[in-house]
């Protein structure tokens, strides 16, 4: 090695090397008392880490044929030029931690500037790359991953962890060894790895259909964790794979072969990749890292008076009106909302619509004169003067090939390809780059907000074009992912926008349920809707993994009871929302007044739990849950040496589960049951083998505790 440096602060440490030919690797990264490498080995090879930086580029292709991301040919030709490190201590987060790696290929004058950033005494590295083109002829860029890191332990000593999400069926986490999914072909035997690595992604617009932009890999044997996000908007692809008996990973946007995302750099032309977080843990598994990412969110995240407020959510759609709001169902539900103790009230899809088939027609967002007789605004007064602020949902980048807005807008104000505009489930997609589009939806916006008063949008999100638009507003033409992405870049920018222009104004993130789910969105928005799911037996497992993705206090979880259940019934529904943002939902006009004493109830326990979530970690006692578990647990690392527990039973085995929770060995325990109150339902503490004990006789159940630690007694 001829040159190194070490970058970091008090929880993290990143050590840096160039070889003989001038490139620059990521040799060591953890904490910084470990002074091992990064696969645990005692001598690493020169080869063993990889370039920080790989680039695709046509005409530049690898170095190595096959599926993998990898030993590009730029990549083994940008040499250090030199870094900048810097310390932002200006946020009220406590600041950040900054690096700029300066990297050239002399050869095809491109530059690629590596931004590491991470936040004071967190374990977490975030990481972009900015391109330049500084040579004299134009270089099309095909793939750029933004965090490159190589000389992890061998795939066999490791799990890996992946999540599947889908509409109605979020958040499922798998994992299985490295070593299932990446087959060892004998590099010793051939003097080559294998062509191939584990490769997850997502294609069109909707970021997280089909999984969500995470993983991670556990070291069995010692527990450290490495726990990633790709904060992108639209496509995005990670890989892990095995390269001189080590592991490495790539974490990237979209690119030319799974998105037709191309980018065309003339010369001194730039281009910026989403960002990649990943969290480390040194012991703890997958838990401490994902409190270390919990934590990273936070600190990324626009500040906004709603993460710590926590509102209430009532909202008509789900289980209740369905779409199909009028002022005679509205107001009896309003009344029953805030006589339950809702804050917010949001009137959800149907209000903009005089036909009764708006699927198609929507996009002028004017409240329907046949469904508000005496005008919408008579039930927005209604909701305010019960004390709740009143909010509309909202589907702004669509606009329904039989509204108005499609004939008055230019073609160039939608996407297109090929010069057709395109039409996906009988809506046009409006492109946010163009001037038009911005201005027809920052009148809207403004109207509903400015207007009317309206304090909450439920921003929806309902079809995928996929691969994009290939129209641009400066060159005429560009690859499909290319438009898509720069349409979610300026989509995000007019987000911002109307936040600041309406600070006070909450935003609701949804896209079919949580089919947007990713970290670009959870940094801008305020809450993010996990599901769609309807069925009160299936939310329990999207509801415990939903923190995996998004921090507790962002996360809406419908609470939809309704006046046929069972006590029980009503019970089971509310508990599982109580550790994320309650979303209130159900015909509470039709309840009795005891029915609605249960609701009153539940909301009186969230009451006591939603001071401690802004800063709550979460945790999973029985493991990350299975879609078809029969119990499932949550749990919430709180201050004051306080811990939440939510205990799912679903079906009818055994009525008794045992749950470790290591953190609280040794401790004697107040346990307390916050909801329901009172029930059979029974929690017995066992400090010595750190094991809480359950009992649930009925199923369905669900149980929530608060374990508030104290120092045991010395022995007499």
């Amino acid at each position: 090695m001829r040159e190194t440096f070490t970058w970091g602060h008090s929880a993290l440490a990143a050590v840096f090397a160039t070889g003989p030919d001038g490139v620059l690797r990521l040799v060591r990264l953890g904490p910084p008392d470990d002074t091992a490498p990064l696969g645990g080995t005692a001598s690493p090879t020169d080869a063993a880490p990889l370039p920080v930086v790989e680039v695709l580029a046509l005409g530049h292709g690898s170095d190595w044929s096959g599926q993998r991301g990898i030993e590009t040919a730029l990549g083994a030709r940008l040499r250090y030029r030199g870094h900048r490190a810097e310390t932002d201590d200006n946020n009220n987060d406590g600041g950040w931690h900054r690096l700029t790696l300066d990297l050239h290929d002399p050869g095809s004058g491109l530059t690629a500037e590596v931004r590491f950033s991470s936040p004071d005494g967190l374990p977490v590295l975030r990481s972009e790359v900015r391109l330049t083109n500084e040579g004299t002829e134009p270089l099309v860029v095909q793939a750029v991953p933004s965090l490159v890191l190589g000389g992890l332990p061998s795939p066999g000593a490791l799990d890996v962890h992946w999540a599947h999400n889908e509409w109605l069926a979020e958040g499922r986490w798998a994992v299985v060894p490295l070593r299932d999914r990446i087959v060892d072909v004998s590099r010793d035997a051939h003097g080559h790895d294998s062509r191939t690595a584990l490769v997850l992604g997502s294609v069109g617009s909707w970021s997280t259909d089909g999984h969500l932009p995470m993983g991670a890999l556990t070291e069995r044997a010692t527990g450290r964790a490495w726990l990633w996000q790709v904060e992108s908007p639209v496509g995005w692809r990670w890989e892990a794979g095995e390269r001189t008996h080590g592991t490495y990973v790539a974490l990237g946007g979209p690119t030319d072969a799974e998105h037709q995302w191309r980018e065309r750099l003339a010369p001194g032309a730039s281009f910026t990749t989403v960002p990649v977080a990943l969290a480390l843990a040194d012991r703890g598994g997958f838990d401490a890292a994902t409190a270390h990412l919990t934590a990273y969110r936070r600190a990324v995240r626009r500040p906004h008076p709603d993460h710590t407020a926590l509102p209430i959510v009532f909202n008509d759609y789900m289980n209740t009106l369905m779409g199909d709001p009028t002022t005679e169902r509205l107001l009896p539900l309003i009344d029953a909302a805030a006589r339950a103790g809702a804050e917010y009230f949001c009137i959800d899809a149907g209000w903009y619509d005089d036909t009764g088939a708006w699927w198609d027609g929507v996009g002028a967002w004017e409240p329907s004169t046949r469904r508000f007789p005496g005008g919408l605004r008579l039930v927005l007064d209604r909701i305010r003067s019960l004390g709740m602020v009143p909010g509309l949902w909202l589907e702004p980048e669509v606009v329904g090939v039989r509204s108005p807005v499609a004939a008055a807008l230019p073609d160039e104000a939608f996407f297109q390809r090929d010069g057709v505009r395109l039409a996906e489930n009988g809506r046009h997609h409006l492109d946010l780059r163009h001037p038009a589009a911005l201005r027809h939806l920052d009148a809207t916006v403004d109207r509903l907000v400015g207007d009317w008063g309206v304090g909450y949008l439920k921003l929806d999100y309902n079809i995928s074009i996929a691969p994009g638009t290939d129209w641009d507003p400066e060159h005429g033409h560009a690859a499909p992912g290319a438009g898509l992405l720069a349409h979610a870049r300026a989509h995000q920018r007019w987000l911002a926008a109307v936040l600041d222009r309406h600070p006070a104004l909450v935003i609701e993130n949804c896209a079919s349920g949580g089919l947007r789910m990713d970290g670009s969105s959870l940094a801008l928005t305020q809450l993010q809707s996990t599901s769609d799911q309807q069925d009160p037996l299936r939310y329990p497992p999207i509801a415990a993994a939903a923190p995996t993705a998004v921090p507790p206090e962002q996360g809406a979880v419908w609470a939809y009871p309704q006046p046929g259940f069972t006590d029980d019934e009503i019970r089971f529904a509310l508990t599982g929302a109580l550790l994320g943002r309650v979303h209130l939902s159900g015909h509470l006009d039709r309840m009795s007044p005891a029915q609605l004493d249960l609701v009153r109830d539940a909301l009186a326990a969230y009451r006591q739990v939603r001071p401690d979530l802004p800063s709550a970690v979460p945790f999973w006692p029985l493991g990350l849950p299975g879609w078809t578990d029969a119990w499932l647990a949550l749990g919430l690392r709180a201050g004051g040496d306080r811990t939440y527990v939510t205990v799912w039973r679903r079906d009818g085995e055994s009525p008794t589960r045992t749950l470790p929770l290591p953190h609280l060995a040794g401790r004697a325990l107040r346990v307390e049951h916050l909801h329901p109150a009172a029930s059979p339902a029974q929690a017995t503490w066992a400090p010595d083998r750190a094991e809480l004990t359950v009992t649930l006789p009925h199923a369905p159940a669900a149980l929530l505790l608060r374990l508030t630690a104290a120092p045991l007694q010395p022995a007499r």
